[in-house]
């Protein structure tokens, strides 16, 4: 049995590390671990020029501590009035690392997503030209769907027509839930990959509804029944390189989660890569771990591999009840828990 793992640093290919007071707060918990982060552009308002994401990019850097070496890549919103031009620019000029596809009203701060695939198809074609990845929020806001199927009719109303109209496009398809989605990454040739949570990986849908409301387990897309959840392992835990880590760290304060409208969103940055190694150990499959949290990855993205390491040791991690942050409080994933496997610093 193992009980020491070293791997090549990781990257986190989903993070929102929001702005303000809440970025001063949990951006060093991202930074201290990962090397890199595709950072969401779903600020008041949205990241959709170059101007704004260089903004909030020194806002970022200003915000961790020095020295770390972290890098935040930086997004693109896309909204039906998306700039080809602009768009290309920032690509080409290594501002922008992707475009961020959010339908609009699917979930925080998405408001002025995109209402139609074919209000965007101008920017879908130049990013295509130009091989710049599309990162798709995966679900449609059709309130007649139910919200445990919006993942797997977003797959075939969306997704694979999208596919199919552009045959050369990049696409990665974030935070999956479903066997339907894991099943159509694996399936979809090379240009098509997927992100995964360690939400997704340890909680089923009872976890929003154990012995009442759990709202610190309410993410969208939700977690889905025990079957998806299985599904999401074996793929996350196959050494498939087109599954690779993305947090989804997305931190509220407590009170905006415990509330009549609470928000959706897991902040699970201060122990995911505990959590990860977890899940992997569960699964028997640990020697898997590096190339999902540190490989494959950047192997998509084509950025060179990182040069340092990571430790982590079986032993046990308390998860704190609450943090501290921009004077509230933020509850963690796997709050009072605690986890098998250990970071060393």
């Amino acid at each position: 049995m193992t009980d020491r793992l070293v791997i090549r640093r990781p990257d986190d290919w989903h993070v929102h590390l929001r702005d303000g007071d809440m970025l001063r707060a949990v951006a060093g918990y991202t930074a201290s671990v990962f090397a890199r982060a595709i950072v969401m552009p779903n600020l008041a308002p949205p990241v959709t020029t170059i101007a704004a994401a260089e903004a909030y990019r020194t806002r970022i850097l200003a915000a961790v501590p020095s020295g770390g070496g972290f890098t935040p890549l930086m997004t693109c919103y896309l909204t039906d009035a998306a700039d080809p031009d602009e768009i290309a620019r920032g690509f080409e000029s290594g501002v922008f690392a992707a475009c961020k596809l959010y339908p609009a009203n699917a979930t925080t701060n998405s408001a002025q997503g995109v209402t139609n695939i074919r209000n965007i198809r101008v920017a879908l074609e130049r990013m295509q030209r130009i091989g710049m990845p599309l990162l798709v929020h995966g679900e449609v806001t059709d309130p007649s769907v139910d919200v445990f199927d919006r993942e797997a009719v977003f797959i075939e109303r969306v997704f694979a027509p999208l596919l199919r109209d552009f045959s050369e496009l990049r696409a990665v398809f974030e935070h999956i839930t479903t066997a339907e989605a894991a099943d159509f990454v694996r399936d979809e040739p090379d240009r098509l990959a997927a992100t995964i949570t360690p939400h997704h990986l340890a909680i089923n849908r009872n976890a929003m509804f154990d012995g009442g409301i759990r709202p610190h387990a309410y993410c969208l897309p939700v977690a889905k029944r025990e079957r998806h959840r299985l599904a999401i392992r074996r793929a996350a835990t196959s050494g498939n390189p087109k599954f690779f880590i993305g947090t989804d760290s997305a931190p509220h304060a407590a009170h905006a989660k415990e509330s009549a409208c609470g928000c959706a969103g897991i902040f699970n940055a201060p122990h995911a890569l505990e959590s990860y190694a977890t899940a992997f150990d569960e699964e028997g499959a640990l020697d898997k771990l590096e190339g999902f949290a540190s490989e494959h990855g950047s192997r998509y993205y084509r950025l060179p591999l990182n040069a340092g390491t990571v430790t982590l040791e079986r032993g046990e991690t308390a998860v704190p009840d609450a943090l501290p942050a921009g004077g509230t409080a933020i509850v963690p994933f796997h709050a009072g828990e605690t986890l098998g496997w250990r970071l060393l610093d």
